[in-house]
């Protein structure tokens, strides 16, 4: 990374772009009555993806940004699962023709939290309720240290393809200050149960940034994970938002490493990565080539969601769950994060919407040009605005901060055609932010641009 580049913008705090607007901008103005309204629009052609979001874990992991409960329990899990449930036949009860499901993602949380035979029952009455190809991507995020020989095989009863496991890091002195301790083992174990079960496509989550994390630990983690030859890694730099996320107070801030420690391990992981044959896509990810979302990356069709990069080229994303967000083509809606007001809505037979967003067409505009930047780390202005109507001599005209990220060399213009170089991708968020006609006085709820 260049070092000029670094001081100037890497404390930035700015969206992870996952959508546009982000979801600190969705308000109340977009409630129950407006989400209902979108459902029974829903063209009967449409395409859909499928998000359940399970908020329940056995332990806080310190670093954890997810809306998530801890429980010892499984009576709570039980009476959500019923609750959740109860949703899906709410929207159902709102939509005309239930939209064609080519993904479903199961995130939290942890999602294998629950009861075998509950998980196969959830995915039976998706099944029963919506018209999910037979083909469909079914993915499911994963807790190794709890994952049982039962759930393993539930997951490969219902076809689940790919699932997701979180390691972060292998590093016991990493883990015990963040406060999770899971061993290679652990990991190595579940991954060759779920692929004799089946499941062949696993991806694994590493994050970079933590306390007491150093180059040398970052690369024994990554290599580690070279063992299992998982089929993706998605990379994350921590995000320390302890006035946000109580409960990474925890972590002592002088422990976290500075700006240019962060980046020197990002890229220590992504040169082991690279020499290991997998390709890096976008921002954070890293596949095998014949992985799809490698696939896609080089014909251009990469898309970005709340679920980050993916294949997933639907309009329509269907969040159920407590604070899960789903998108439609007239905006965002997002759920009552609360678990006992989500249950209470549910229990009267009301959607669970708590606050949204109602699209303009300049946030389209918008929203695309920062997709392509993400994925694409270039975009043809004049191409996306042409689609849009509008003039893209005027709208670059009007980017304030342009002018300094081209003569800073974070961006490239040829025309309307504008691109990252190689040495400035670190940035590609400052880039993004360039578009955004939103970013304002929430910067605290978001994470360091590098």
């Amino acid at each position: 990374m260049r070092e000029d580049l670094r001081a100037l913008y890497a404390e930035a705090r700015l969206p992870r772009y996952t959508s546009y607007p982000s979801s600190p901008h969705f308000g109340p103005a977009v409630g129950a009555g407006t989400y209902a309204d979108w459902l029974r629009t829903l063209p009967a052609a449409a395409n859909a993806s499928l998000y359940l979001h399970v908020p329940f874990c056995r332990s806080m992991c310190w670093y954890c940004g997810c809306h998530t409960s801890i429980t010892r329990h499984d009576a709570p899990i039980a009476e959500y699962l019923g609750m959740l449930r109860a949703e899906i036949d709410l929207v159902a009860g709102h939509l005309g023709t239930p939209p064609r499901v080519r993904h479903v993602h199961f995130g939290g949380g942890t999602p294998t939290i629950v009861a075998p035979d509950a998980f196969r029952d959830l995915v039976d009455l998706l099944r029963d309720t919506f018209p999910v190809d037979s083909d469909a991507e079914i993915a499911v995020e994963i807790d190794p240290r709890t994952l049982t020989p039962e759930m393993i095989r539930a997951l490969g009863a219902v076809g689940v393809p790919r699932a997701s496991l979180g390691v972060q890091s292998f590093d016991p002195v990493v883990q015990e200050a963040i406060r999770r301790r899971q061993g290679y083992d652990v990991t190595e174990a579940a991954v060759a149960g779920l692929r004799a079960s089946g499941i062949r496509r696993i991806n694994l989550d590493l994050i970079y940034g933590l306390p007491h994390q150093t180059e040398a630990s970052c690369i024994d983690t990554v290599r580690q994970c070279l063992s299992l030859r998982p089929d993706r890694l998605a990379v994350f730099g921590y995000a320390h938002v302890p006035t946000f996320k109580k409960h990474q107070r925890r972590i002592d801030g002088a422990t976290l490493p500075d700006g240019a420690a962060r980046q020197a391990q990002f890229e220590a992981i992504a040169e082991v990565l690279a020499e290991a044959g997998y390709q890096r896509i976008g921002l954070d990810h890293f596949a095998l080539p014949d992985d799809p979302i490698a696939v896609a990356g080089a014909r251009g069709s990469l898309r970005r969601n709340f679920q980050g990069y993916t294949t997933d080229p639907s309009e329509v994303l269907i969040g159920l769950g407590a604070s899960a967000i789903g998108r439609l083509p007239q905006g965002y809606v997002q759920n009552e994060p609360a678990l006992r007001t989500y249950a209470e809505r549910i229990a009267r037979g009301d959607l669970a919407t708590l606050k949204g967003y109602c699209l303009t067409p300049d946030d389209r505009l918008r929203a695309e040009l920062i997709e392509r930047i993400m994925c694409d780390f270039a975009v043809d202005v004049g191409v996306v605005c042409g689609a849009h109507g509008r003039d893209p001599d005027a709208l670059l005209a009007s980017l304030s901060r342009l002018p300094t990220l081209v003569a800073d060399g974070l961006v490239r213009r040829e025309g309307a055609t504008l691109s990252i170089p190689d040495d400035a991708r670190p940035f590609v968020r400052n880039v993004a932010a360039a578009f955004d006609a939103h970013l304002g006085n929430c910067a605290a709820v978001h994470s360091r641009a590098a």
